[in-house]
């Protein structure tokens, strides 16, 4: 810029010296052509100079145009300064929260590049994961602790036995309609006593043939109050129909005779609790359950006489034990991929009352259960359960009436198949046919859990 101002100068200077004596000589004598050769070279000189003074001009607001721009750039360097040292600063608190969530010290030095604030910018907005290295722990989002592993959960296999295997899930509710059907038909010793299950009484004993239908609508509520938690209600509706036959040695004479009775059976309450939480091995539940007497007992319900042999018999058949009962169980689930083994222990104390008249203080046989079986998962819907459930029923005993009873041995061998409809419901069949004499012939059962 400084030669250029020379040049002018320089340039107006020699047009000065050139033009002044041409133009005083021009006064006095013609011009000669070399003289106007001088002269029309000084009016190029001055056009030039004039060129000069644009392009002066011209700099000049360049110049300040410069500065305006340097200004600008400046304040914008100023800016992402302190960008940079803001996130900087956000980088270090994000790096000592994961440190302290993860119980170790920033693998940091403290120095944040341009290039590393690019590309920690390029892997999106502020929250978003960040790659982890090889061979680290899964990508957690900045800034937040990672979440705490999942507890461990039995899997689900198709139900065959009262008791469900798999617990019900934190602040989740199930709600399970069933539907039961039983039936026996049997010749064997029954007339009035305590009914175990809805084929079985035990109590005071006669000699006849007994065909009985038993059919148990029922709902059963689950509410996870943890993840190793739950209490459950269950709230069955019972029609019984039971044909006695009075047999001799005559067919002809034999006295036959039919009853009914129907209305809500004994309500269940249920405690279970997940011991333990192993990433191999088995998973053990203990269980408490109550039975109450809502339902019409054996003791509650009239009799008749069949036939002149004296024979008693319901008029109306019970509902329920007429007892109230305490069970405590555990259960173990073992994993082993594809099937999955269970079973279950518990003891059921039939609590005695006093049923007045002669019979006094009853108090019925208490009960050993087990049970076992293995399910295996088809698909991701399907899955197959076989098992077999075992029971020991005790003798009964009256405090003013003598009973020759005897031990009764219930068993049965079981199959269900489950059905997985959706996330929150699924379907299941189970068939149980009784192999002892005391058992059910046949007894089917179908439910429907659906959670919310």
């Amino acid at each position: 810029m400084a030669s250029i101002r020379t040049a002018y100068v320089f340039a107006f200077f020699l047009a000065s010296l050139l033009c002044g004596p041409t133009l005083a000589f021009s006064a006095k004598a013609p011009l000669s052509d070399e003289q106007l050769n001088i002269e029309k070279i000084g009016r190029i000189l001055e056009e030039h100079g004039l060129l000069l003074a644009e392009q002066k001009t011209i700099i000049d607001q360049q110049e300040a145009r410069f500065r305006s721009y340097r200004e600008q750039v400046e304040k914008r360097l100023n800016e992402q300064q302190r960008l940079i040292e803001s996130l900087q600063a956000r980088l270090a608190a994000k790096d000592t929260n994961v440190a302290d969530a993860n119980g170790n010290k920033p693998a940091t030095n403290g120095t944040v590049t341009v290039q590393s604030l690019l590309a920690q910018r390029a892997t999106g907005p502020e929250g978003s994961t960040q790659p982890a290295p090889e061979k680290a722990a899964p990508p957690q989002p900045v800034g937040i602790p990672p979440e705490q592993p999942k507890e461990q959960r039995p899997p689900e296999v198709a139900p065959i036995f009262d008791q469900p295997g798999v617990l019900t899930p934190r602040g989740t509710l199930v709600l399970e309609p069933a539907f039961q059907y039983s039936n026996s038909s049997t010749k064997r010793l029954s007339l009035i006593g305590y009914t175990y299950v809805p084929a079985i009484n035990v109590g005071y004993f006669d000699l006849k043939d007994v065909a009985r239908d038993t059919y148990v609508a029922s709902l059963s509520a689950r509410y996870g109050i943890t993840n190793r938690l739950e209490l459950e209600m269950k709230v069955p509706y019972v029609y019984r129909k039971e044909t006695v036959a009075d047999t001799t040695q005559f067919p002809q004479l034999d006295i036959v005779s039919s009853s009914e009775g129907y209305g809500i059976g004994d309500v269940e309450f249920g405690l279970r609790y997940q011991i333990n939480q192993p990433v191999t091995g088995p998973f053990f539940i203990a269980s408490l359950r109550a039975k109450s007497d809502t339902g019409k007992g054996p003791f509650d319900v009239p009799t008749e006489i069949l036939g002149d042999a004296g024979t008693t018999v319901y008029a109306e058949l019970p509902t329920g034990s007429g007892f109230w009962a305490i069970q405590p169980g555990l259960s173990a689930i073992y994993p082993s991929d594809p099937a999955v083994f269970f079973g279950s222990v518990s003891y059921i104390w039939n609590i005695e009352k006093n049923v007045g008249g002669s019979v006094g203080k009853f108090d019925p046989g208490d009960v050993i259960d087990f049970n076992f079986g293995m399910g295996l998962a088809l698909n991701e819907q399907n899955s197959f359960s076989i098992g077999y459930q075992h029971s020991i029923i005790g003798k009964s005993s009256s405090s003013n009436t003598p009973l020759d009873q005897v031990r009764l041995t219930v068993g049965s061998l079981q199959f269900g198949w489950s059905f997985k409809m959706s996330k929150s419901t699924s379907v299941s069949l189970s068939l149980a046919a009784g192999i002892t004499d005391a058992a059910p012939d046949v007894q089917l059962t179908l439910r429907v859990p659906v959670s919310f």
